[in-house]
């Protein structure tokens, strides 16, 4: 069988990966890519994530500007970029970016810009981003726009709301030695912790959201702003990792089971889709449903055969209407009343006031909804038979800025998306950085009762800060994607591994990924949007094998692989009867060699091997043997078995 195009494959689409371009000063280097700066390095060593100029929609949508004139300079000890950039369409906003880098240790990146239409946008200008590891915890030093200078330190917990405010300079030490000195000029700035929507970064951004937005900037009018790093000293830097070797080590817990979502929009595609999905064989299917999207009786009766038809658990995930606590109450106990109906068949009732699926940005009012403790409580009442869980389900940063009262459910859960900031394939995957910290920081919110996270996907399911997510009729990266691309592609697969890996080893009781077919799916079915190769030929895509790779390793115990989560790979590896077996895949693009366990059977899934994949539910079940070193290509997945001693 013809395989794909190689694009195709890794990333479910033929969009272009952006061009970027190296740059370097002596000791300094950094990364120019769509007019912004990435991986600023000093001595080898990251002194901060990223400088970009960013202009931003009223649904913090991020715009993609036209970039002309680009002029890149390179010498020994300097670099010079210059470029203009056109963002908008019906509204219009030109700016022009110049930008500079010695081998003393300053950078220097400025914006200026204005517009002939006005301007109506949530943020406009410059954002800087202060990586995480190592940094998480560490001092800093605040200059205040007065002047003033104050200690302080990066948030290790994740801070529900903005750390640090007012500000003009930041000064820090990286682990490494080295210390960095950002000025911002041009506006006032204060900062979020990105953890909170899983973005690896704490981001310093202009504009401080106390102010009104979004805000309108009239014709004629613009910014003019700056960003001036400083750095200096430096220490050592660790080598780069050559090739792995995998070493299962301590033991951690159970390997906890994992479910699926399932929307009502998807019920057709699903119930076609059910011999192929019995072969994944979910524990659970969270069902969802919304009054005001006209779900109904009907569709909880569909969605409940489906989960019994896959001896799946059904899970309600119940958006309630009603604002008040009479009619939340009220209608609580009619969905009650349909259970009954339908032979109660939820174990598990999750239940959201409609309110809370909208982000309410710090210093805002929140909106009117009912009381937290007496909606749960009305919901034991409604289901006595169900464990009964609340929390968010939008992301973990309304969550942690409204922590439920735990008193009164047996779970908490929350979802995350990667795609909230930003759309490229490395931000996307960088987010397993913050992992850590989302399960450190919700056993926190959670109070001793167990936690669980999902339906999570790469795609946004809903937009908290805007109508709703984007549509994607050309099958791009880009930010607030309902439909992404990459979930049909091996980075959706590998996404999905590491991600199940981090939260299950970070103490998710259950976690639910995707959903059974659609947007957000495991097996391919007609949505309305382009999907390149699946349009043709149908099938599974790559995340399948990983879903029923881990579906089956449900209560193995789990065995630490040490892998770091900026490493070059991610995976999963758990004790079963018959030995060790391990999930790995390679989070970039580029190729890995792996040492593996003497005598060990493998799979792998890569690119060379995308379409039989596709047609084969039980591909990853054929594994050969192998001894010696495994070459990985990029977003390849490996299944790797081990005998007992």
């Amino acid at each position: 069988m013809t395989e794909p195009a190689r694009n195709i494959a890794l990333y479910g689409t033929d969009e272009a990966i952006p061009a970027s371009h190296g740059l370097r000063a002596g000791p300094l280097s950094a990364t120019l890519e769509a007019g912004n700066l990435r991986h600023i390095r000093w001595h080898g060593e990251e002194v901060l994530r990223a400088v970009s100029f960013v202009l931003r929609d009223r649904d913090w949508g991020t715009y993609a500007p036209e970039i002309s004139e680009l002029k890149i300079t390179q010498a020994e000890d300097a670099f010079h970029i210059t470029y203009s950039a056109l963002a908008g369409d019906a509204q219009r906003y030109t700016y022009h970016v110049r930008i500079e880098g010695r081998a003393d240790g300053v950078l220097t990146f400025r914006g200026t810009g204005t517009t002939e239409t006005g301007w109506e946008t949530n943020r406009t200008g410059f954002v800087v981003l202060h990586p995480i590891n190592g940094v998480a915890g560490a001092p800093v030093t605040i200059r205040h726009t007065d002047g003033r200078e104050v200690a302080a330190t990066f948030p290790e917990i994740i801070d529900p709301v903005q750390p640090m405010m007012d500000l003009r300079v930041l000064t820090h030490t990286t682990p490494g030695g080295a210390t960095v000195k950002t000025l911002m000029e041009g506006d006032t700035y204060e900062m979020e912790d990105q953890r909170n929507w899983t973005d690896a970064s704490y981001k310093t951004y202009v504009r401080p959201l106390a102010l009104i937005w979004p805000y309108r900037i009239a014709p004629g009018l613009g910014v003019d702003q700056t960003v001036t790093v400083t750095m200096t000293g430096h220490g050592n830097v660790p080598d780069a990792e050559g090739d792995v070797t995998l070493f299962p080590g301590k033991t951690l817990g159970p390997v906890p089971p994992l479910g699926l979502g399932l929307q009502p929009e998807d019920i057709a595609g699903t119930q076609d889709a059910v011999e192929v999905l019995r072969k994944l064989a979910p524990a659970y299917l969270v069902l969802h449903h919304d009054p005001r999207a006209g779900h109904d009786r009907k569709t909880l009766e569909a969605m409940v055969d489906i989960a019994r038809s896959l001896d799946a658990a059904p899970w309600l995930e119940a958006v309630i209407e009603a604002a008040d606590d009479a009619g939340a109450v009220a209608e609580i106990a009619g969905l009650g009343d349909i259970a009954t109906t339908l032979g109660d068949p939820f174990d598990t009732v999750l239940v959201s006031p409609a309110s809370d699926l909208k982000c309410t940005l710090p210093g805002s009012t929140w909106p009117a909804a009912p009381n937290a403790a007496a909606l749960y409580d009305a919901t034991r009442a409604a289901f006595p038979n169900a464990r009964i869980g609340g929390g968010m389900f939008s992301y973990f940063t309304e969550l942690n800025r409204k922590p439920p009262p735990t008193a009164h459910l047996d779970l908490v859960t929350f979802t995350t998306s990667p795609l909230v900031h930003a759309g490229d394939d490395l931000s996307v995957m960088e987010t397993r950085e913050a992992h850590a910290a989302i399960a450190a920081s919700v056993a926190r919110i959670a109070r001793g009762k167990p936690w669980v996270v999902g339906p999570s996907a790469i795609g946004v399911r809903d937009n908290p800060y805007g109508v709703a997510a984007k549509d994607n009729p050309g099958n791009i990266r880009q930010a607030m994607n309902r439909n992404d691309p990459r979930q049909r592609g091996l980075l959706g697969a590998v996404w999905a591994l590491g991600y199940f890996a981090d939260l299950a080893i970070g103490g998710a009781m259950a976690i639910a990924l995707g959903s059974t077919t659609g947007p957000f799916g495991a097996v391919a079915s007609p949505t309305g949007d382009p999907q390149p190769w699946f349009d043709t030929h149908g099938g599974v895509y790559p995340v399948f094998h990983v879903l029923r790779g881990l579906a089956r390793l449900r209560g193995a115990v789990m065995r630490d692989l040490g892998m770091p989560s900026a490493g070059p790979l991610c995976g999963l590896a758990a004790a079963t009867d018959a030995g060790t077996e391990i999930w790995i895949a390679v989070t970039g693009p580029d190729p890995v060699t792996v040492t593996v366990p003497k005598n060990a059977r493998i799979a792998v899934l890569d690119a060379a091997h995308f379409a039989k994949a596709t047609a084969t539910p039980d591909f990853m079940d054929f594994t050969l043997a192998f001894d010696g070193p495994l070459h990985l290509d990029g977003f390849a997945v490996a299944r790797i078995l081990t005998k007992k001693d």
